[in-house]
């Protein structure tokens, strides 16, 4: 991997990036680059991007040095492993509540002995190179992924010290449109219900020396949350910053 999240994260630095949804072609990881993005996820939850499509867009990503995070749609091992064997930096895992999920999770993604991940060295996440010792090599991969959980419902809320407590779970990740929803309070990001679950969230991952994020569509929307600490995040997507500008070209010309 040529751009190492974590070790960033672990200088301190505050991470950004932002979703690809809908565009599969492959100089998409270019054009993130290009824009200054530090990582992207590539929504295999609610978006249709095949496996083909994920491989290449992956396969562009390392040559160009961006981190890219699959949101993978459950965690299942053959999910998980065909991710990883395409040279994913890590995985990000939606709607997790229980600390069974989390574990999983790093069972599925990690290799031996953090977990139990299948061992495959000529694929994409070896580049095609031999790899002389193989041992070394899988550490290191370990160190290098990153895995995090995406908190959306109270339980995950409950539940996401435990989970952090897990050698191999890297982040807290806030859903809000889910997590909000689950509360009974869907979009209202200043109720203070809100806040305390987030906050909470927050202090865990401070506690327990690892890292929290969110995901928002405004730089105004994400400053409160980069404010109080939140280290790895996401704003807006692809389709967003398109239609965004689109509209503001229409606009000016029709005016």
């Amino acid at each position: 991997m040529k751009s190492n999240l974590k070790e960033r994260l672990k200088n301190g630095e505050s991470i950004l990036g932002t979703m690809v949804t809908t565009f599969d072609n492959p100089e998409i990881s270019k054009i993130l680059k290009v824009c200054g993005f530090d990582y992207f996820v590539i929504d295999c939850e609610h978006g249709s991007i095949d496996y083909g499509s994920v491989a290449a867009i992956l396969s562009m990503a390392r040559e160009v040095g961006i981190a890219a995070i699959i949101r993978i749609p459950e965690v299942k091992r053959e999910v998980v492993l065909k991710y990883m064997e395409m040279g994913a930096t890590g995985l990000l895992l939606p709607n997790t509540d229980t600390v069974e999920q989390a574990q999983l999770l790093v069972t599925y993604a990690k290799y031996s002995p953090l977990g139990n991940r299948g061992v495959s060295l000529l694929r994409p996440h070896t580049g095609f190179e031999p790899v002389n010792n193989a041992v070394e090599y899988m550490n290191r991969l370990n160190e290098k992924t990153i895995l995090m959980v995406q908190i959306e419902s109270p339980e995950g809320v409950e539940n996401v010290e435990k989970m952090l407590d897990i050698e191999g779970i890297d982040a807290a990740f806030i859903g809000p449109n889910d997590l909000s929803q689950s509360m009974g309070i869907m979009g209202q990001y200043k109720n203070p219900d809100f806040i305390v679950a987030v906050d909470h969230v927050i202090l865990s991952a401070k506690e327990k020396g690892k890292y929290a994020g969110i995901h928002l569509n405004t730089v105004d929307a994400l400053q409160p949350w980069l404010d109080k600490g939140m280290k790895i995040n996401l704003c807006a997507n692809e389709v967003i910053y398109m239609m965004t500008a689109a509209r503001e070209v229409m606009d000016k010309i029709k005016k």
